[in-house]
């Protein structure tokens, strides 16, 4: 570990992060490591590969690190917002949104339908940014290009995210309500939405790869066409939940305007129905782990784990050495800056990487 530590540090001095990294446009999300991309950076760039798959993509800021460095990237998430974002950024090979289609997504069609604006009705937002993403939603469904559709679709996530106070949809209630002088809070959903299509547009890059993103279980992904896969599942926490259905369920409605998804009704905030996983339970993760390592037995192992969840470094580590000859941890300081209650600690933790070669 020491040497190979010291050889990391070495080659940060003349291998900097790529700069485009920088401009991707992140949302928050729970557990997101975009905060920790140079260290992340730093220890994938010390491994020979080519191919990597992310299964476990959430906001996408990894793959796009991957995607950065000149690999293959492959993509993918059990949640449909997260597989969007992933098509517009890393399966995208140079697709733009241009101004006539912006045109398009902000025409009044009198036939689209008015599910968001009377299903959320002072729930989220204003009337009027309701019946505005009912509009651009109902848009997007008929462009022709599938990487417009998810440019799109992702711009109109992320602006609801900055629309929305703490980024989650937890607690009904009008964001105009909050007189905290944010501009996100101040802006329309138009504006905001308008203002995201340019910040995609710029994050849209063709890296010379055939690169992929899919909706998927990551016990449903082929376990032999990558060189490394790099792994950040949902885990147990000490406090809170980690349930992300909870947190997002309506950026996950919305990016497949709720098709296939049933409402509970009886919610406040309307949620759907939770994605069973099995890493987010004591009684499953561990079994979940193993199965996982030994499905990609064949790859490069990097496993991303932070102190405060379940189950403990050294049992992950054990598991892993029943599938790699060579397991070593690199850690660093972190703090998360999310959770959905006061109670909820934000002490300092340790984030680990665990490589497995």
């Amino acid at each position: 570990m020491g040497p190979f530590m010291e050889t990391v540090l070495e080659f940060k001095l003349i291998n900097p992060v790529p700069p485009r990294v920088f401009g991707f446009p992140q949302i928050r999300f729970m557990g997101s490591k975009y905060r920790l991309l140079p260290w992340i950076y730093r220890i994938l760039c010390q491994l020979d590969f080519s191919t990597a798959l992310d299964p476990f993509s959430g906001s996408g800021c990894v793959s796009y690190l991957l995607k950065s460095m000149g690999k293959q990237v492959t993509a993918s998430d059990f949640l449909n917002f997260s597989s969007i974002i992933a098509k517009a950024l890393i399966e995208n090979p140079g697709i733009v949104i241009l101004p006539e289609d912006i045109e398009f997504l902000l025409t009044e069609d009198l036939s689209h339908p008015k599910f968001i604006e009377r299903k959320f009705n002072g729930i989220f937002f204003e009337p009027g940014d309701l019946r505005f993403l009912d509009r651009v939603r109902w848009n997007i469904e008929k462009m022709g290009n599938r990487y417009k559709r998810a440019l799109a679709t992702s711009a109109l996530i992320r602006s609801c995210v900055k629309r929305q106070p703490r980024g989650v949809f937890t607690v009904a209630g009008d964001p105009a309500k909050y007189k905290d002088g944010r501009r996100d809070l101040k802006l329309s959903l138009r504006q905001h939405f308008e203002e995201q299509v340019w910040e995609y547009n710029q994050a849209v890059f063709d890296n010379g790869k055939k690169n992929h993103a899919t909706k998927s279980n990551v016990f449903d992904m082929e376990p032999t066409n990558y060189d490394l896969v790099y792994m950040d599942p949902p885990y147990v926490p000490r406090s809170d939940d980690n349930c992300y259905i909870k947190r997002y369920h309506f950026l996950e409605g919305l990016s497949c305007y709720w098709e296939g998804f049933e409402i509970i009704e009886s919610s406040k905030v309307k949620k759907i129905k939770k994605l069973f996983t099995p890493f987010s339970y004591r009684k499953t993760a561990i079994s979940a782990f193993d199965r996982m390592f030994a499905r990609f037995s064949k790859s490069i192992l990097v496993l991303s784990y932070s102190s405060n969840g379940y189950p403990d470094l050294p049992i992950l580590v054990e598991i892993m050495k029943r599938y790699k000859d060579k397991v070593d941890i690199f850690e660093q300081d972190h703090r998360y800056h999310f959770g959905t209650h006061k109670s909820v600690r934000r002490n300092q933790v340790k984030e680990f990487l665990i490589v497995g070669t």
